[in-house]
């Protein structure tokens, strides 16, 4: 399943799900309105989507430390100085939700020596084909045969879903929440391709088992589209500049976070666990020692 790659270097993943064409930098978001802590880390030059997950407050009025936890998408364009950064962060664990197909589509990930990536695949359900496939065929009618008439949001539902009901997606992200309860494991940084669905849930999932409020997990989730705009629109202009789609905003579905998206997921936890403490608990197998593990390694008072 490889890129689309055209004029400009287009290169279209559609899994994590997409990502733009080159590194665009994202517009700064200030502390105030991520409401976590910011740091000259929280932009790297080959990412547009990577973020510190600290400072964040919980409901019982602890805080989430800062350094230990990062967000974001792809590393496979870092560059030097983004590897000097990411040493200096202490990075011991890079958890990558990517499918195999994305990797050999985008690139590995680009890391500081003696950092090995973690591959822990997350299927898309099929996405990264099936849109670039229909990219690539440059032909409008079937570009909106899968993505348009509500199809992109539509499957954006279904992969959502799938985070839950699939018990190999299970089985990564409540590994990932294990790995971050580890002392030996940490600070630690997990991503897909755009940082923003897998990487957004594994966040809204960590959040909220830490204790901080639904709503301010929530508007962590839906950052990723104020740190990503500029870089996702690059992508439209470019696929349509290239002659792939007349149509480029039919990709915006599948581009951007939503509210529903979110809630798909966590209908499917209502439908199959009853309530978000045992999805963790019986879906993802986070017990009450690793809670408490996980809380004492990334909370402070």
């Amino acid at each position: 399943m490889p890129s689309i790659r055209g004029a400009g270097a287009v290169a279209l993943i559609a899994g994590g799900l997409l990502v733009s064409p080159v590194a665009v930098a994202a517009a700064p978001v200030p502390a105030a309105a991520a409401g976590a802590v910011t740091s000259p880390q929280d932009a790297l030059q080959g990412t547009v989507n990577f973020r510190d997950l600290g400072g964040y407050r919980t409901i019982s009025h602890a805080r989430v430390r800062p350094g230990l936890v990062f967000r974001t998408d792809a590393l496979n364009r870092t560059t030097d100085a983004d590897l000097a950064a990411l040493a200096a962060l202490g990075v011991r664990e890079v958890v990558d939700f990517r499918t195999p197909a994305e990797v050999a589509g985008d690139g590995a990930d680009r890391l500081p020596p003696g950092l090995a990536v973690t591959a822990r695949p997350i299927s898309d359900g099929g996405m990264y084909a099936a849109v670039n496939a229909a990219i690539g065929s440059k032909d409008p009618v079937r570009q909106e045969a899968v993505l348009g008439g509500g199809r992109g949001a539509e499957t954006m539902r279904v992969l959502y879903r799938t985070f839950v009901s699939d018990a190999g997606s299970r089985a990564a992200f409540g590994r990932t929440l294990r790995d971050l309860a580890d002392p030996s494991r940490t600070p630690l940084a997990f991503h897909c391709t755009s940082g923003k669905d897998r990487t957004g849930w594994m966040s809204y999932l960590l959040l909220r088992a830490l204790g901080v409020p639904e709503k301010t997990a929530r508007n962590d989730y839906l950052l990723s589209n104020r740190y990503r705009q500029d870089a996702d629109a690059a992508t439209r202009a470019q696929l349509k500049a290239a002659g792939y789609m007349q149509d480029p905003d039919l990709l915006i579905p599948i581009q951007e976070v939503r509210a529903d998206y979110l809630d798909a997921a966590l209908d499917q936890v209502r439908r199959s666990y009853g309530t978000l403490d045992r999805y963790l608990r019986a879906g993802l197998g986070l017990d009450a020692r690793t809670e408490s593990r996980l809380r004492h390694r990334l909370l402070a008072r």
